[in-house]
């Protein structure tokens, strides 16, 4: 008797491998860097060949686009719409911040790599459209406030991850104190 043969399963196979490829690129990437991470080290720790890596990622480009996709979906930039409604400026900036601050928290070892090694070009196309997003971010929070170009710049401070990770990082301040902080120097701009 003839086995009927299911691509289902295969693709299933696929699809795991693809993932775990994926997952382990993301860790290099995120502990060593993405500088440093190397194909064979992903297909070490992903437990395939070198080829099945190629197989299912043809160039860098493809491999970074996959692993950016997944770090981004599992780490999103919090939702400030809410904060961004409030009227009064010092509590917009407030709540924005607070938001922005504890994702920093949550994320800050990939992004210092990320940062670090910014060479790849899909990594440098995402960081560039991640601060594209945060002088957007500035550029709102800086509404309301007189002075513009002094307030913006200071809101274009205040949202920088350096920023957050002086104040916290560096200066030991709570979460809060650096909101609090921010939100003083942007009020006296």
């Amino acid at each position: 008797m003839k086995r009927k043969y299911q691509l289902k399963e295969r693709a299933r196979r696929q699809a795991e491998t693809r993932q775990r490829i994926v997952d382990a690129t993301v860790g290099l990437h995120t502990s060593i860097g993405p500088a440093k991470t190397t194909v064979s080290a992903i297909a070490s720790r992903a437990g395939v060949e070198r080829h099945t890596v190629y197989a299912h990622f043809p160039d860098e480009d493809t491999l970074f686009a996959a692993c950016i996709a997944h770090w981004t979906a599992e780490h999103p930039l919090p939702d400030f719409a809410s904060s961004l409604q409030l009227d009064a400026p010092e509590e917009r900036l407030g709540g924005v911040l607070s938001d922005l601050y504890a994702w920093y928290e949550s994320v800050e070892p990939d992004l210092a790599v990320f940062l670090r090694d910014t060479e790849p070009a899909p990594l440098a196309e995402e960081m560039a459209r991640t601060a594209s997003a945060m002088r957007e971010l500035a550029d709102a929070l800086a509404r309301g406030w007189p002075r513009r170009k002094t307030v913006r710049a200071a809101t274009g401070h205040a949202v920088e991850f350096e920023t957050w990770r002086s104040l916290v990082r560096r200066h030991g301040l709570s979460r809060k104190q650096a909101v609090e902080a921010m939100v003083r120097l942007v009020s006296a701009s």
